[in-house]
């Protein structure tokens, strides 16, 4: 199945400036630890709390515990203390994010006692009892989301955190939230509201809501899990979107009431980093549709506004005027916001005719379904250790918008509806190499009725149809063995659509997404333990889903592939251009639709070839076939040529033609028909391994490639965990040679599906870089020869 796009790597401009500028922040920041391992103001104030933003900014980038500089400021962390709302909380987040000593769990308990008991009465916090005399009596947001977001941490790395807590905090953001949406400073009378505050108060509720659900009663009667009440009430969060969208800002600190100023700006970014990721909002939007993408807008900014001499970001206010908070704050925005978007939560429904908003939340039913599965998978070994997740309106999205994840979500009770161009996106997305996981929510027959007949109009029966997936498949291994020991079956039912690569449709017919909604990286008091172990189940599901999608690689946003339309092929070959073509033979021959392109596209830029764009399928019987100096082959499944294709094969060969091909995921079917075609071929040569020290490996062909990467999953049987290992090897090639020259080059490993990112964990062949490479090299002997 192959559709009409191209995708072509296409590094977005602004990366290489965001890493340069995380870069040079980091090492300003290493530089200005002092001997014994503090990082301090030169004013001398809030020593724990900078000292404690800093690390965390540090460890947000990358560093870890194990890092010389990152363990001599952990243990003088461990050795200070401070009594400020704002310290008390930094440690905390500091200790949590450094995962270093089960002793730090012990300690974090005792600061979450001090939080708590500085809790005022109203649900807030000010600056700490008794320890300065400032601050409203009534308390602050800033102090308020300070202690809530410590908390957070705290109880993620195992302190409890009394639910009366939570509930006093949530109270009194929903109370203080004014009329237009947004949050001031002081609970003392109904201010401007200002952005600072309003992502704090976003953030705050978000967070409240997690944990107060987390301790709700979630069985029926009869032991099952309950799915289906009615969702959230989202009135406060949605207007604090609006406001957002309707004041949104990266150049200033926007209010309200007061204009626009540069007053707390490296604050308020640091803040909406978290908003935006908290809440799975790539974009706020304002009342006129206008659509603002938080992170490149703020990306963009802190870029241009970095000292590019020391760099250093200085913010006008208290805190941020001084350069290691400024600094430590900007470092945050620029290195947690850029973290991979594993899934795209799709929202879609009917629309109000008016205001052309969804007029339903069926597609939210669970709102923390997809949150909560991304938090877990980037808790796990082999994983990232910080991912995002984001939701995603089909009605307004791009392709591009869809791509910045290698998974959309659809989920819901009702019968999905899609307009004509909403399939287009979906199935173009499928062909760039996207995933779509669809959950029936509630067991609902109209979903499942609904759903399967979005399938049916993506991809007609005669193409391609859902079918349940069978215990050989490798999702049910891809990170837990999901075989049930006994039947020899899965352990759960999961329906899937092959299309290229892989299988790029998996339907689940049961509500994973509700058990993804209470899972919690905690202990939950008095939680029965049979919920606790559907919850695990439903988790492992899920993981093994996005492991067997994504093969544990993940782009982070500024990485994700470019895409261009293309337009229609032109038979006649391309002045003082070269063209390739793909073999069309009965079978899978278009398994990685845009492999070639991708190649012809890395030849151009990086070997500076003369070939043309667009890339085209050939049959073996085509008059014109000696008109191309290079063809391209590959599948996943066994094939038969017929006795005239193998004659016009062997012909075009024999008179200075090369074949290129390779096994896609490392097919053992398109292997050993491969070799069977190569026997009839030339009966008295066999494939040959390509000697590593091969011209084909070297620089003149492209790049020196001494040693490759390779992906190969193994596991104890086959009903036993694939346990994935990308080792590093030398490079793996085989052909024919005729006249001393090799007229076809084979690889039995995979190299077209990871040319597409499509290349899942049971995908055995090269990594994506080491592919393009290698495909390189290959074309550039064979145009040579």
């Amino acid at each position: 199945l192959c559709g009409t796009g191209t995708r072509v790597r296409g590094e977005d401009p602004l990366r290489q400036p965001v890493l340069n500028a995380i870069e040079i922040a980091k090492r300003f920041l290493l530089r200005q630890q002092r001997p014994d391992g503090s990082w301090a103001s030169e004013r001398g104030n809030y020593a724990v709390g900078i000292h404690s933003l800093v690390l965390l900014a540090l460890l947000n980038t990358g560093m870890t515990a194990q890092d010389q500089q990152i363990q001599k400021g952990l243990e003088w962390l461990r050795a200070n203390d401070s009594e400020t709302t704002y310290e008390i909380s930094l440690k905390i987040q500091a200790l949590a994010a450094a995962k270093d000593s089960r002793t730090d769990v012990a300690r974090v308990v005792a600061l979450v006692n001090k939080l708590e008991n500085q809790q005022l009465q109203n649900g807030s916090w000010t600056y700490g009892r008794n320890v300065f005399n400032v601050g409203s009596p009534a308390g602050d947001r800033s102090n308020a989301q300070f202690a809530v977001l410590g908390l957070r941490e705290a109880q993620e790395m195992g302190a409890h955190v009394r639910l009366e807590v939570w509930r006093k905090a949530r109270e009194h953001f929903v109370r203080s939230q004014n009329p237009d949406g947004g949050w001031d400073y002081s609970d003392l009378g109904r201010g401007a509201s200002i952005g600072s505050m309003t992502v704090a108060g976003l953030a705050t509720v978000v967070i409240t809501d997690a944990m107060l659900k987390a301790e709700e009663n979630h069985l029926d009667a009869d032991g099952s899990p309950r799915c289906c009440l009615p969702p959230l009430d989202q009135k406060v969060l949605e207007a604090a979107e609006r406001w957002m969208g309707n004041n949104f800002a990266v150049r200033f600190n926007p209010s309200a009431g007061r204009g626009t100023a540069n007053n707390r700006l490296l604050y308020y970014l640091y803040g909406l980093e978290r908003a935006g990721r908290f809440s799975g909002r790539r974009f706020f939007v304002n009342s006129r549709g206008d659509q603002f993408d938080w992170y490149r807008e703020g990306a963009e900014f802190l870029v241009s506004e970095q000292n590019r001499v020391n760099g250093t970001w200085q913010g006008a206010g208290d805190g941020e005027n001084d350069p290691l908070v400024g600094t430590s704050l900007s470092l945050i925005f620029l290195s947690k916001g850029l973290a991979p978007v594993l899934i795209n939560k799709l929202s879609y429904g009917p629309r109000d005719p008016r205001t052309k908003q969804l007029a339903s939340r069926d597609w939210n039913l669970h709102a923390d379904d997809v949150r909560n599965l991304t938090q877990q998978i980037s808790s796990l070994p082999k994983w990232p250790k910080l991912l995002n997740w984001q939701s995603v309106d089909v009605a307004q999205a791009t392709l591009g918008d869809l791509m910045q994840a290698p998974i959309v979500s659809i989920s819901g009770r009702e019968s999905p509806q899609f307009a004509d161009r909403d399939l287009d996106l979906l199935r173009e997305y499928i062909v760039q190499g996207g995933f779509i996981l669809a959950i029936n929510n509630c067991n609902s027959a109209a979903f499942d009725e609904g759903f399967r007949e979005v399938v049916r109009q993506l991809y007609p029966p005669s193409e391609a149809r859902l079918q349940k997936l069978k215990a050989d498949h490798p999702v049910f291994r891809a990170e837990y063995d999901l075989i049930d020991k006994r039947s020899g079956e899965p352990s759960v039912e999961l329906w899937g659509l092959d299309v290229g690569c892989r299988t790029s449709i998996i339907y689940s017919p049961g509500d994973l997404s509700c058990l993804w909604d209470k899972w919690t990286s905690f202990q939950v008091p008095r939680r029965p333990p049979e919920l606790v172990g559907m919850i695990t189940r439903a988790s492992q599901v899920g993981v093994n889903i996005v492991a067997y999608v994504t093969g544990r690689e993940v782009l982070n946003k500024l990485e994700r592939e470019a895409t261009a339309p293309v337009g229609e092929a032109d038979d006649a070959i391309e002045r003082d251009l070269v063209e390739l073509r793909k073999v069309r033979y009965t079978g899978d021959w278009d398994a990685a639709p845009q492999a070639l392109r991708r190649i012809m596209q890395s030849a151009r830029s990086t070997a500076h070839l003369p070939v043309a764009q667009k890339t085209g399928q050939i049959t073996l019987v085509d008059r014109s076939l000696h008109q191309y100096p290079l063809l391209y082959m590959h599948g996943r499944h066994d094939f038969q040529l017929t006795k005239n294709e193998i004659e016009r094969l062997r012909s075009f060969l024999e008179n200075g033609g090369f074949l290129f091909a390779d096994a896609c995921c490392g097919s053992p079917q398109f292997d050993t028909s491969f070799r069977a075609l190569v026997k009839v071929l030339f009966p008295e040569q066999s494939l040959e391994r390509v000697p590593v020290g091969h011209e084909v490996f070297l620089s003149r062909s492209g790049f020196e490639l001494k040693t490759v990467r390779r992906r190969e999953a193994e596991s104890g049987g086959n009903t036993a965990a694939l346990d994935v290992a990308v080792r590093t090897v030398e490079p793996f090639l085989e052909g024919i040679s005729v006249n001393n020259r090799f007229v076809l080059i084979y690889s039995k490993y995979d190299i077209s599906c990871a040319l597409e990112r499509q290349s899942s964990v049971a995908c055995t062949g090269y990594v994506h870089e080491d592919a393009v490479k290698l495909a390189v090299n290959i074309v550039v002997y064979g145009l040579n020869q």
